[in-house]
């Protein structure tokens, strides 16, 4: 199912400008045609996808059920993505950033999440916080903390959920009172990827009136007085990266780490998830292709009454609904991705809607590949199980799935 294949990637130093001009990588064929994820790419597209799969195929791939298993975050294999490109994918250059567009950037997640969804979606995480800096903050901001974090020397952290505000984010109730040179930060956030290990966190907490108008958006830096973590969480999936609440107690902020201006907090943070909504869905894809594909030699090689399982009409008619979901939320997650490149003004309830309909069909195509493999699929020694699991929170971060509905039938009514 592999083949040696050498990628040129041919783009300019101001594209993945830390990547060799040519790069080896053990990497498998392309998928059938019903399953090819480079349909509908440029050429340039189609070299991202192939540099990304084949950094998956050989540092994710084959470590991904040890570290599911050992609950393991690989600091040193992300940050050998980052030296090609993946710590700030959708950063500018000037700070070491990769400079690529939402589409581009959904590609490459898809491609690495097909080797590892958890670890994968850690990398979202951290390019969103890296965006936001680029994005909102000030010059000295830029050129202070993005060399670090693009070169995943320093990991980042995005904290907006609270043990008593999740889907109701304006309702938030950190706290953050001026005094002097600093900001003095009170309140926990719950359920914070890498919350222990990265060096830094995009805290939202309330500078002013209640609502969203009061929030603002700091950045907090490990070591700073007051700030601690709570417990690793012990979760369902998503493993290879450590969850924990994040705590601040009279935690001292300077004035210089605001990011953009007091009460422009909520408007970064609905910025940021609009992109994480695609970037999540994007993992789901990545899942679900490595669901089928599986499922696709799973079939072939057996047998039950006499014929392989690729012979009976139910499993042919399971795998052609496979197919046709995965190729739905892709062509839905990529048309939300191309309106974030467009600042498109139905962005908000496209990106709600393409994460709605991409996290449950390819949870669901990651339960039927487990179906299809039977008693195999339980078992850990397959990796269904990981996929399966990895998936499910896909449908609660970023905005709860239910919360994406009301976005979309807000957006409905009110045209």
């Amino acid at each position: 199912m592999s083949s040696l294949l050498t990628i040129a990637v041919r783009r300019a130093p101001t594209r993945l400008g830390r990547v060799a001009s040519v790069v080896s990588y053990q990497t498998r064929h392309h998928s059938s045609p019903p399953l090819d994820p480079s349909v509908g790419l440029t050429d340039d597209q189609k070299e991202l996808q192939s540099l990304a799969q084949a950094f998956s195929d050989k540092e994710f791939a084959p470590k991904m059920q040890e570290w599911d298993e050992k609950q393991h975050f690989p600091i040193d294999v992300l940050r050998r993505g980052a030296k090609l490109g993946f710590g700030g994918l959708y950063t500018r250059e000037d700070v070491g950033g990769s400079g690529l567009g939402r589409l581009d950037t959904s590609v490459v997640f898809e491609a690495l999440s097909a080797g590892d969804v958890s670890t994968t979606a850690y990398l979202t995480l951290h390019n969103m916080c890296s965006w936001m800096i680029d994005n909102f903050g000030n010059e000295e901001q830029r050129q202070r903390f993005l060399p670090q974090i693009t070169s995943m020397e320093r990991l980042a952290s995005y904290c907006l959920t609270e043990p008593g505000a999740g889907s109701d984010a304006a309702g938030l109730s950190t706290s953050a009172v001026k005094k002097g040179s600093h900001y003095v930060l009170n309140g926990s956030k719950a359920f914070i990827s890498g919350g222990g290990a990265s060096d830094v966190y995009l805290v939202l907490a309330r500078t002013g009136r209640s609502g969203p108008k009061g929030i603002s958006c700091f950045i907090v830096e490990k070591g700073f007085k007051g700030l601690s973590f709570g417990k690793k969480e012990v979760k369902l999936g998503w493993n290879s990266q450590p969850t924990t609440a994040v705590i601040m107690e009279d935690c001292e902020v300077p004035v210089e780490n605001l990011l953009g201006a007091e009460g422009q907090g909520f408007s970064i943070a609905m910025s940021g998830l609009n992109g994480s909504r695609v970037n999540i869905g994007s993992c789901s894809l990545g899942a679900a292709q490595a669901s089928i594909e599986a499922a696709v030699e799973h079939v072939k090689a057996r047998k039950q009454f006499g014929h392989a399982l690729a012979d009976f009409q139910n499993i042919q008619f399971k795998l052609a609904d496979m197919a046709t979901g995965l190729l739905s939320s892709r062509l839905m997650i990529r048309q939300a991705a191309a309106m974030l490149d467009q600042n498109h003004p139905n962005v908000a309830s496209s990106t709600a809607m393409a994460k709605i309909h991409a996290t449950e069909r390819c949870f669901r195509i990651c339960d039927e590949s487990l179906q299809i493999h039977g008693g195999y699929g339980y078992l850990k020694d397959f990796k269904m199980n990981v996929y399966f699991r990895d998936t499910r929170v896909h449908r609660i971060l970023g905005g709860a799935n239910e919360v994406m509905r009301l976005v979309t039938s807000r957006a409905l009514l009110s045209a």
